[in-house]
């Protein structure tokens, strides 16, 4: 029981809640799109699609898409880079239920960003943030390791990650977007040439 307590995580509803460090608040807290702010502390930016495939959700992601208990879901996941380092594993899972007039781009957003798709369309109806530590033990932090280690990047040294996550809504359709901040986000700076007129 103890272990399965360690793979879940407890979300809250107010980022000091998590006890984040100062500068990590910056980009857990932020509104808007995080490509968007991503894109604006990076030369290059870029989507890695690790994979989009059916899935069974996470436990304690269960209840915020409306499911009674762990069920099928379609399930995304990508890491973003700034000037080729990954800053960002994002998660994204979808009910079943949903079908293509509920999130018509979403089975063929392939290596373009999400955030942009639901930023840029003003039928999605966003929810509040949520924010929670993760251990090493939960599930999407050994995903998020593994990513790396398959890309020939060491895993970070840290035992908590923090995160944060949204549900997003459109017509009937119901998105769930988790986001883990690596320790490499930073390291970013905004991008000069973004802010010169």
């Amino acid at each position: 029981m103890r272990e399965q307590s360690l793979r879940q995580a407890n979300w809250h509803g107010h980022v000091l809640a998590v006890n984040a460090p100062q500068p990590l608040r910056h980009w857990l807290t932020g509104g808007g799109s995080l490509t968007a702010k991503l894109k604006a502390h990076s030369g290059t930016f870029r989507v890695q699609r690790l994979h989009q495939e059916t899935a069974i959700c996470l436990r304690d992601e269960a209840a915020a898409i409306g499911l009674h208990r762990p069920g099928r879901v379609w399930e995304r996941e990508v890491l973003l880079r700034c000037d080729n380092t990954p800053v960002v594993f994002a998660h994204t899972v979808v009910p079943m239920s949903a079908d293509a007039s509920d999130w018509p781009l979403f089975s063929a957003l392939g290596e373009r960003s999400l955030g942009t798709t639901l930023f840029g369309d003003p039928m999605v109806r966003r929810g509040e943030l949520e924010f929670a530590r993760l251990r090493a033990s939960h599930p999407l932090v050994q995903r998020a390791r593994a990513a790396l280690e398959r890309n020939g990047i060491a895993p970070p040294d840290e035992q908590l990650l923090y995160a944060r996550r949204c549900l997003y809504k459109r017509r009937e359709g119901t998105l769930l977007v988790t986001e883990v901040f690596l320790p490499q986000v930073l390291a970013l700076r905004p991008n000069k040439m973004m802010n010169t007129r």
